[in-house]
């Protein structure tokens, strides 16, 4: 078959195969032409998931009659004014989008510009443009999209139900509302009542307001700010708290000069930034704008341009990971977990009796002229929890330690949680939590102060495994070492050990050393060395930590909750729980109907 030049309609369609994968696609490119006109308000509606209409109308400029007779030309701009693409500051710049969606569907454009004394249309189905005619408008841009792939039929199978595709839609207007607080947005159809994100103040004050609205109010409770700049590049945004987290990635949201991408490189950065914080099956939820020179970024990556290009990716990664360590560091006692709101959420009222109830008889009655030994309602079940592991009350309690952020320790219940008070309230921690952050944090610190200390053992441990799962230890020993804990091979299917962390004081060797071996057995090689040695670390803290089970004396108990005030990051442990709730006075009046 010979060579041949393809005729411009085929050529429109095959493009609207890249630009054009889904109703989504078009609300993007649409929404996007009316960001970069300057509008104030944009209004969406669709129908049947986007395939029956899609109808975009904005405030913005406006196209001039000699303009909109270009606009649904391939590669025609207005975005481009010295043709280099290495200064793209705006949404749009390929020329792509109005001819990619006129070749595949019923596209009808309704513009006024302010020179003009009226609007004008123009139509274009299945890539056959009408005449432009005079219409009626009174500001800015009108575009209705219907019957979409009507020209490619086999296009339409390709796509999902109707509410799978308005959800996309929703998602694409969600992430193009957040990068622009200052632009009202409308929403409406798919027999949903319209939602409006209305315009937000500028800075970060407004910019919660909007990540709010969008992300819910958990997120806007939770949320902390996060902000860092050099050379030129700012990362800003806000990140919730670390126990505030969702099954997968799809709460992160990431923007770069304003425009919304899916980019590996930082989201491996958030990743790494909340390693400390949360278990390996869960993933916070962010919303981090990066804003940089035009010229350090490639936008011109992908048809959808959904991705970028950084011209020093490393800079933008450290940014990203300094911005959000400096901001969970700052607020490293807080957490989604242990505020008031989420304790008094779990309490549940007891069941009160019918109204027909007879108090006679009542469990409570006295029988024969002697009273009842005890109540017997169900709700005083709830309560017996056993005689305290420990209590401090017959000791003296300085007052200043009730004005310490975690109070003063008063009892400890199921050798487990000890109970402190506070001046305004309670606090109740979990002991084997609290310490393995503390001895995490210590085991970072000594590493990058000076490495781990060691300590000998006068007889090795010898720990019998799995020849495999030897290989696989013993390959690591130089990693292992760096934290004190030195290894090495004792025949086919046994470790040595011989010195360990002196941080963990005596710890169970056997038990420390087959965690690390499963965790190593998930490690990629790519997995910086870093990450792999907090891992070990976050290990380790986990054995050498007081273990729940363990009574503790009054003077560790408080030694403890002083060393956790002394501790960043705090209110959680390395695996993401929780290490204390807290319960304030109010909070407490308000369980017992007192407020």
């Amino acid at each position: 078959m010979p060579v041949r030049q393809l005729p411009e309609t085929i050529v429109n369609r095959i493009a609207a195969g890249e630009v054009v994968e889904r109703p989504a696609s078009v609300v993007k490119e649409l929404v996007e032409n009316a960001i970069d006109a300057g509008a104030s308000r944009i209004d969406i509606f669709s129908d049947g998931g986007g395939r029956r209409k899609i109808v975009i109308a904005d405030d913005g400029s406006g196209m001039t009659q000699a303009d909109l007779a270009l606009a649904v030309d391939r590669h025609a701009t207005s975005k481009l004014d010295d043709e280099d693409l290495l200064q793209i500051r705006t949404l749009g710049f390929r020329g792509e989008a109005l001819p990619s969606i006129g070749a595949v569907a019923r596209l009808s454009i309704t513009t006024r510009h302010a020179a003009e004394p009226h609007a004008w249309a123009l139509r274009v189905e299945g890539g056959d443009k009408t005449p432009i005619a005079p219409a009626a408008l009174t500001q800015g841009t009108r575009v209705e999209v219907a019957d979409l792939f009507f020209a490619t039929p086999a296009r339409l199978k390709f796509l999902k139900t109707d509410r799978t595709e308005a959800e996309a839609i929703r998602e694409v207007v969600r992430r193009l509302a957040m990068a622009r607080p200052d632009i009202a947005f409308t929403l409406a159809g798919e027999e949903r009542a319209p939602v409006t994100w209305a315009a937000a103040l500028p800075g970060a004050p407004g910019q919660l307001i909007r990540l709010g609205d969008i992300l819910g109010a958990d997120f806007r409770a939770n949320a902390i700010e996060v902000r860092a700049e050099r050379e030129g590049v700012v990362v800003e945004g806000f990140a919730a708290a670390p126990s505030l987290t969702k099954a997968n990635a799809l709460g992160q949201y990431l923007f770069v000069n304003g425009r919304p991408v899916r980019d590996k490189l930082i989201l491996g950065a958030v990743r790494a930034a909340y390693s400390d914080y949360l278990p390996r099956d869960r993933h916070p939820v962010v919303a981090l704008f990066v804003t940089l020179d035009a010229r350090e970024v490639d936008a011109n990556v992908h048809p959808a341009k959904t991705e970028v290009r950084f011209r020093n990716s490393g800079l933008v990664r450290a940014l990203i990971v300094h911005a959000l360590k400096d901001g969970l560091a700052r607020e490293g006692r807080r957490t989604a977990a242990n505020s008031a709101s989420s304790v008094i959420s779990t309490f549940r009222p007891a069941s009160m009796p019918p109204a027909n109830w007879d108090w006679r008889s009542s469990p409570s009655y006295p029988v024969g002229g002697s009273a009842a030994p005890s109540f017997a309602e169900r709700a005083q079940a709830a309560f017996d929890v056993g005689a305290p592991s420990a209590d401090i009350r017959p000791q003296e309690m300085t007052p200043d330690l009730l004005d310490r952020p975690l109070g003063a320790a008063r009892t400890q219940i199921h050798e487990t949680y000890i109970v402190s008070q506070t001046r305004d309230g309670l606090i109740v921690i979990d002991q084997h939590a609290a310490h393995e952050r503390i001895v995490y944090e210590r085991l970072k610190a000594s590493l990058e102060a000076n490495g781990v200390q060691r300590q000998i053992l006068l007889i090795p441990d010898i720990v019998e495994m799995d020849e495999a799962t030897v290989e696989r230890l013993v390959a690591r020993a130089e990693e292992l070492a760096k934290f004190g804990l030195v290894i090495e091979s004792f025949g086919p299917g046994a470790v040595a050990v011989r010195e360990t962390p002196s941080l963990l004081g005596k710890t169970d060797a056997s038990g420390l050393l087959r965690d690390l071996a499963e965790h190593m057995a998930e490690w990629d090689e790519a997995l910086p060395l870093e990450r792999r040695l907090m891992h070990v670390a976050a290990t380790m803290a986990c054995h050498g930590s007081v273990r729940a089970g363990r009574v503790l004396k009054p003077e560790e108990m408080n030694a403890l909750l002083r060393e956790m005030e002394a501790t960043p990051n705090s209110g959680q442990c390395n695996h993401g729980r929780p290490t204390y709730v807290e319960l304030t006075l109010a909070d407490i009046e308000k369980l017992f109907g007192r407020r």
